[in-house]
């Protein structure tokens, strides 16, 4: 066989290899979701709460303009709920890193990319879970959608998209402190701001001036509007007159993209540069 008809075969067999130790890192941590249950407990309690904090007690007290507070909120905790589920990512590099386990991976004769891609698609298994239980949960308290199915599976699909590649952003902030302890208070300093200052639990248009302006431009906003026009929970209510409300799935797409690429190389070169700690 000549060296020019052997290439195909070698890149072959290095995609195989990718792939074979991608799924190996990716069946870990699913293992590991089903060995501690604990995690997918704690992962969705919190969302939960917030279903029944705002709906329940704070419901009544706030107005939306076209339509009822219940179906306005239920985009804004899917998205929150996907936002939130990215930091396991960053946790459990970080403690993978305390623990030696990424050491011992990097002995190992397995891809850098495929040990990350491994880690993020377990936890996009976690988000959809974690989703579907905030869709029961919302059914429970009166959430309907009132979109095709089409448009349904479009909205669930443009969910875990965006928590897949926020995942990435926050794999590499996992290798990049010291410690887990660590990736808590950083990542809650990240996620609180572009979580609430946002159109997830309230109109935007209800906002201060500044905070108004963040909130338009606020990646989260358009993923909320974006999930709402496609799950038909808008309503009549009045869209700002900001190119990212007006187009939200346009710029959650264009949004996932640009995290991708600039992340997935960005959290490979730090994956094979980290030493031992």
């Amino acid at each position: 066989m000549t060296a020019t008809a052997q290439l195909p075969v070698v890149r072959d067999r290095r995609v195989a290899g990718w792939c074979n130790d991608g799924w190996t890192v990716t069946r870990r941590n699913l293992l590991k979701i089903r060995r501690s249950p604990d995690m997918l407990v704690f992962a969705v309690l919190q969302p939960i709460m917030f279903v029944l904090l705002f709906s329940q007690v704070y419901g009544g007290a706030i107005a939306v303009r076209g339509t009822d507070y219940t179906q306005f909120l239920m985009a804004g905790i899917f998205a929150q709920t996907v936002v939130f589920g990215a930091t396991f990512s960053g946790y459990s590099m970080a403690q993978d890193l305390k623990e030696g386990i990424i050491d011992r991976f990097r002995t190992l004769p397995m891809s850098p990319s495929a040990v990350l891609v491994g880690r993020t698609n377990g936890d996009l298994v976690l988000n959809g879970i974690s989703v579907l239980i905030m869709m029961l949960t919302g059914l429970a308290v009166g959430w309907r959608v009132h979109s095709s199915p089409g448009e349904f599976v479009a909205g669930l699909v443009l969910l875990l998209a965006f928590s897949y590649a926020f995942s990435w952003v926050m794999a590499l902030l996992g290798m990049s402190v010291r410690s887990p302890e660590v990736i808590n208070n950083a990542s809650f300093m990240i996620l609180f701001p572009i979580t609430f200052i946002s159109n997830a639990f309230v109109p935007s248009d209800t906002l201060p001036l500044v905070l108004r302006v963040f909130a338009e431009w606020n990646p989260v906003s358009s993923l909320v509007q974006a999930v709402r026009q496609l799950f038909g929970n808008v309503g009549s209510s009045p869209v700002p007159d900001v190119w990212t409300m007006q187009h939200p799935v346009a710029t959650v797409l264009v949004g996932i993209v640009v995290l991708l690429v600039v992340f997935v190389p960005w959290s490979v070169r730090k994956y094979a540069s980290i030493s031992k700690r």
